[in-house]
């Protein structure tokens, strides 16, 4: 019973649902937050989607990716299965890879309104190119500015060296 009010009590309608809707389009509204009990100190969240789909917006061809998301929080957190949802909710929308990257980044931005976020895709190949789009963002308010263009370029030298993902 407290697990379930708990969910009522942050409004986390889609964790222990066993109805759950799956969108066949681009959908934000699918995002829940939560409240940070540790907004105390920094620390930082992060999640792999090594099974992201999106399609190209020309070709309507699936693009696949390993997708991955850092974030410091603030005040709320994104809750897992309602982000699960909606990256699933990309599986039918054509957009290029900079795009969805950035797409999600602006969406959790304003969803949460972390300290720092960035977003990364590893788009596999295809027609033997690999596209790896990286989009940050810093809350001017805590001080992240430079470690958020610091970032910017050090994924370049994480690439150099084998390691897309860090």
């Amino acid at each position: 019973m407290a697990n379930t009010d708990n969910r009522t009590k942050e409004g986390l309608t889609l964790l222990g649902n066993q109805g759950t809707r799956y969108s066949q389009d681009y959908d934000p509204t699918l995002l829940e937050t939560f409240e940070n009990k540790h907004q105390d100190h920094d620390y930082m969240v992060t999640f792999r989607c090594p099974e992201f789909t999106t399609l190209c917006p020309i070709t309507g061809q699936p693009d696949f990716a390993t997708l991955y998301i850092n974030y410091i929080p603030n005040v709320r957190m994104v809750e897992s299965k309602s982000l699960k949802l909606y990256l699933f909710s990309f599986r039918n929308h054509g957009d290029f890879h900079e795009d969805v990257c950035n797409i999600i980044m602006n969406d959790l931005v304003k969803l949460m309104e972390p300290k720092y976020i960035e977003v990364r895709g590893m788009f596999y190949p295809r027609g033997g190119i690999s596209i790896y789009p990286f989009a940050n963002w810093a809350n001017p308010d805590f001080g992240y500015g430079d470690i958020a263009a610091s970032r910017m370029f050090s994924q370049l030298s994480d690439l150099d060296k084998g390691d897309g993902a860090r």
